[in-house]
């Protein structure tokens, strides 16, 4: 009976350890945000060449401004281009954070390689930006 009663300790001790190990979470989505731009035919070779090697630095800051799971899609559209962006922001402060981006010199370097190779729409030309944010209509897991 001792023998049972210790193999069941046992048990249960094994199980209550199991259930301390941290598992990793999925990371939680506050907002998830698409946005497009047009971008320059004779840009385009030299837009995916930098993407190809995203600078450190930047993809530090998008971390530390809490944007996960970043992607940026081409298409043609009869005669232009566009690029579609799209990523899960998981912090609390939306616009404090893209402010810090915004303020980061890491970032502005690197979005004075990439600005020059797109054409805002005009919505986001007019509030002197490059990116239009997109309106979700459908999402599922």
């Amino acid at each position: 009976m001792k023998k049972i009663n210790f193999i069941i300790l046992i048990a249960f001790l094994t199980l209550i350890s199991c259930n301390d190990v941290k598992k990793t979470e999925p990371i939680k989505v506050g907002k998830r945000v698409g946005m497009v731009t047009g971008i320059k035919p004779d840009k385009i070779e030299y837009y995916k060449k930098l993407h190809a090697k995203v600078w450190p630095g930047v993809l530090n800051k998008l971390k530390d401004c809490n944007i996960h799971n970043y992607s940026i899609y081409i298409q043609k559209i009869g005669d232009q281009y566009f690029l579609f962006s799209y990523f899960d922001y998981t912090g609390n402060d939306f616009d404090k954070d893209m402010k810090k981006m915004a303020a980061d010199s890491i970032t502005q370097r690197w979005w004075k390689e990439t600005d020059p190779t797109q054409i805002p729409l005009p919505e986001a030309a007019s509030k002197k930006q490059v990116w239009t944010n997109m309106e979700e209509v459908f999402h599922t897991n």
